[in-house]
């Protein structure tokens, strides 16, 4: 029974579900961020829960496989070591659930965020989709523009 769970959810097979499971959640984001749908899974605790039950199971993957705890710290030697690392499916996946995972919760607060200080839609939905693909760029894009819509400056909120 543990081999057939493990051929169908093999790294590409989750990899897959996780980039298709993200994008309603990005639309959510974009275009109904105070709904409802956008409250219960974005903004609760549900996606923790479920990146982080993912998370488990391919770090138990990697435990089954003969892969060490060893072999994660080594990424810190130097980029070499993180390429190794990254050759690993199991690894890979592991390092992209931690980015879609920040990335939405950097989205989730933006969204939010947003909305306090009465962003227009349109502005909000391209900063989203900055942060979407880039992460900490998108931040600070949206950071820039809030200065002007709030009229303060602020290194915390």
């Amino acid at each position: 029974m543990l081999v057939n769970l493990q051929n169908y959810f093999g790294p590409e097979t989750i990899y897959l579900w996780l980039n298709f499971g993200i994008m309603p959640l990005w639309l959510a984001l974009i275009f109904f961020p105070s709904s409802r749908f956008s409250l219960i899974f974005i903004s609760s605790i549900f996606l923790p829960i479920t990146f982080s039950t993912i998370y488990i199971y391919i770090a138990f993957q990697l435990i089954l496989s003969g892969e060490t705890i060893v072999q994660i710290f080594n990424l810190y030697l130097g980029i070499e070591n993180l390429l190794v690392l990254f050759s690993n499916d199991n690894f890979l996946l592991i390092f992209w659930i931690h980015l879609i995972s920040i990335n939405l919760f950097l989205g989730s607060w933006v969204s939010k965020d947003a909305t306090k200080y009465g962003f227009s839609k349109i502005i909000t939905g391209f900063v989203l989709i900055v942060i979407y693909f880039t992460g900490p760029l998108g931040l600070v894009l949206y950071w820039f523009i809030r200065i002007f819509y709030a009229r303060k400056i602020s290194l915390h909120d």
